[in-house]
């Protein structure tokens, strides 16, 4: 039997087997009703709610809906108690004829809600996939720019950016490459037509949250997510408050400036919130000024009590300068790149009290030009004492890329709570989408241009326990692709409540995930006309196998957090171009490839006093070329690590927070790593070395609504490149306003 096959088997397995363990909850006259929140006021969704009797036996057990609402069998004498990791626990006893409301306060290490995990909101210790969730609080601390610099230090993450801000960025997920992490707006798939994203140019502004979630995820969300999923999640206006307008203005060093302005706010049945930024610097380089502009917009229309409409929209529009390699030879003076990324959609979301329904409709463009007219004096790459022993010389080009991707979505999601030896929830989760792809790759100076498009259907099938000690979610997807054909891909998950507990040793956790990834050909792998690179339509799909096994262990009343966790991911079928003749030459592309990866995230959370936080965590990834992708290149050979993954990297950062002012210390190190010169150096470079970055950050509140603020990056001014060749940014500091009206 496969191993499809048996996912299969045991997902349909599992619904069967609670359908007879779990017996039918019994009606009551005078149930039991409340709401669950948080000291805010935010409603807290699937938080297990239990009822007690005197000796304290648990009755029964439901878990709240999306908007914190609960239901339980009417008692005589019987205490309600509320308990969710991250929060204190509450217990209130049940008056008649009153509705139970619980307030929870934040415990010093806090809980999420993670949507990305099982594609609706969830508390993240109720999932056995890994997640970090970055929200807009400490986006705004940090003041990164860009979401690559938000993810750095990530367990399991490694963002390589070639040179300065706004050049091209990539993000690899525990050992996969740079194309294999899906990227969805709230969403809406953001990725180009078989996996490829340039994060050079993504900004932070108007996030509320960033998550990203480890591992292959592909039963939810298909083609593309072979090594995890990141979510970009809009803000969204405050219903019943007034107009707020917010602004933001800093400068700093290589000619920096950064700006952005927010008005939000709500009626009783609409909010919206809209946002405009700004980014320019000249980087360190020559010919490397960066200039962005974002616009963002999101807004929701409460059609009925049960019924909402919401509208999301954002536009990153960059140019640059691109220098090239200027660490071996001369920077190229008039080559240049521009990008501008499109995104609209609109969802309708109907939530009952066991059926939700929501259905979408979302268009995403993308266009990219790449440019060099003028061709610049030949030049001998070297590097010290190396040197290429022979010249390099300039040539002209003029290419560019358009694609849009044409994306409907309908989501059903079925609640059934019920008691018995499980008492918890049953969550039932079916799932289609439709991807239409269209693109456009153009050689403006040969005039040449091809128009390939792909239609994509995807169905997923999820079945959720959700219980006050368990949580097991299974998942199976069937995917139509218009490139590879018909493939199935199942997901495993599960997390395991061993202890709880809130004294010097807390609340135990086990979690566990497994699941398989696919990835659709690239436009041009399937279709390029080129001889250097012709494309081969009968390409299969790239495949991942992804498993992880964790432990998260509470301590000292909450204060403390520890987690480990094991990983072991297979990349294989990875396609790349295979020589096929050498008189006229041609090389075409083909499933060739096969890459390895095991590793540790290790991370650790500390809150020992009000005010003061410490945070760090270390990446071990053991990654392997099994099967080269390339015929000629050394770093790319069978028994070498995975391209520019480093063998060791992790962060720790302290923050301090009292009132008017916070203040953040940390350090991030990236190990050595396989690498090339790519430009025949002679002895070649073949790795490049580790390094630590120092960075600090500190805030001042001068007034209610206006706060200063200073950031430093490389604070000890390391000279260091991420890809070889391509220096990144020395010292750097950023000063700046926030002001709120």
């Amino acid at each position: 039997m496969t191993r499809s096959r048996l996912f299969a088997c045991a997902f349909f397995s599992s619904i069967l087997f609670l359908a007879v363990l779990v017996p039918a909850g019994t009606s009551a006259q005078e149930p039991i009703r409340g709401r669950v929140t948080d000291a805010t006021g935010a409603a807290l969704p699937r938080v297990p709610v239990s009822a007690v009797d005197g000796a304290g036996a648990t009755l029964t057990t439901t878990l709240t809906d999306a908007a914190g609402r609960f239901t339980l069998p009417s008692c005589t004498t019987c205490t309600v108690r509320v308990s969710l990791a991250g929060f204190r626990g509450e217990q209130l006893v049940v008056t008649a004829g009153r509705d139970l409301a619980f307030a929870l306060d934040v415990a010093p290490i806090r809980e999420s809600i993670v949507v990305t995990a099982t594609r609706d909101d969830a508390p993240s210790s109720q999932v056995g996939a890994s997640v970090t969730v970055i929200d807009a609080a400490t986006l705004a601390r940090r003041g990164d720019v860009l979401v690559a610099d938000a993810l750095r230090g990530t367990p399991g993450v490694t963002v390589v950016q070639n040179g300065g801000r706004g050049n091209v960025g990539s993000l690899f997920v525990r050992g996969g490459e740079n194309s294999y992490t899906k990227v969805l707006l709230d969403g809406i798939p953001l990725n180009e037509p078989g996996g490829t994203f340039n994060f050079g140019g993504l900004t932070t502004g108007h996030l509320d949250r960033v998550e990203l979630v480890r591992g292959a995820q592909s039963a939810l969300f298909g083609s593309d997510a072979m090594a995890g999923v990141l979510q970009l999640i809009t803000r969204q206006g405050v219903a019943g408050s007034r107009p707020e307008l917010a602004g933001e203005i800093s400068t700093g060093t290589y000619g920096t400036w950064q700006g952005s302005g927010r008005i939000s706010g709500g009626t009783g049945r609409v909010t919206y919130s809209l946002h405009v930024g700004g980014d320019v610097t000249d980087n360190r380089e020559p010919n490397n000024r960066y200039e962005s502009r974002t616009s963002s917009a999101s807004a929701q229309v409460r059609l009925s009590e049960q019924t909402r409409l919401r509208f999301v929209g954002r536009l990153e529009d960059a140019d640059t300068g691109s220098p090239g390699q200027t660490a071996f030879g001369r920077p190229d003076l008039d080559a240049s790149f521009s990008q501008r990324h499109l995104v609209g959609g609109v969802t309708l979301d109907r939530r009952g009290p066991e059926w939700t329904h929501r259905l979408t409709y979302a268009l995403a463009t993308s266009e990219q030009r790449s440019t060099n007219l003028q061709l610049d004096p030949a030049y001998t790459p070297t590097y010290g004492e190396r040197a290429a022993p022979f010249e390099f010389f300039d040539f002209a080009y003029d290419s560019g890329s358009e694609f849009r991707r044409h994306h409907m979505s309908y989501q059903g999601d079925l609640r059934v709570t019920h008691g018995g030896a499980l008492a918890g929830a049953e969550l039932f989760t079916v799932a289609a989408d439709w991807d239409g792809e269209r693109g456009t790759l153009r050689d403006y100076l040969g005039g040449a241009s091809i128009s390939p498009s792909r239609n994509n259907l995807g169905l997923t099938a999820q079945h959720q326990h959700v219980s006050a000690r368990l949580a097991v979610t299974t998942g199976i997807r069937l995917e139509d692709n218009a490139s590879f054909g018909t493939s199935v891909v199942p997901r495993l998950s599960a997390m395991v409540l061993v202890r709880t507990g809130r004294g010097a040793l807390g609340t135990t956790r086990v979690r566990a995930n497994a699941g398989r990834g696919i990835k659709e050909p690239t436009m041009r792998q399937s279709f390029s006309l080129s001889p250097f690179d012709l494309g081969n339509p009968d390409l299969e799909a790239e495949r991942s196998t992804t498993v992880d096994l964790g432990v998260e262990q509470r301590l000292f009343a909450d204060r403390a957090k520890v987690e480990v966790v094991w990983f072991d991911s297979v990349f294989r079928n990875q396609i790349s171009t295979r020589t096929v003749s050498f008189s006229p030459y041609t090389a075409q592309y083909f499933n060739v490839g096969r890459t390895e990866a095991r590793g540790w995230e290790v991370s650790m959370e500390l809150a020992p006093a009000t005010g003061v936080r410490l945070i760090a965590n270390h990446t071990i990834v053991d990654s392997e070329i099994i099967d080269s992708t390339s015929e000629f290149s050394e770093a790319l050979a069978a028994g070498q690590w995975a391209l520019r993954r480093p063998r060791h990297s992790g962060q720790a950062v302290l923050s301090v927070d009292r009132g008017r002012v916070t203040a953040d210390l940390g350090a991030r190190w990236t190990g050595r790593r396989n690498d090339s010169d790519f430009s025949s150096l002679v002895p070649a470079l073949t790795s490049g070395d580790g390094y630590t970055l120092w960075h600090g950050q500190v805030s001042a509140r001068l007034h209610e609504r206006m706060v200063v603020f200073l950031r430093g990056d490389n604070l000890t001014n390391v000279e260091y490149m991420e890809p070889l060749g391509y220096p990144a940014w020395r010292r750097s500091l950023r000063a700046g306003l926030r002001v709120t009206f």
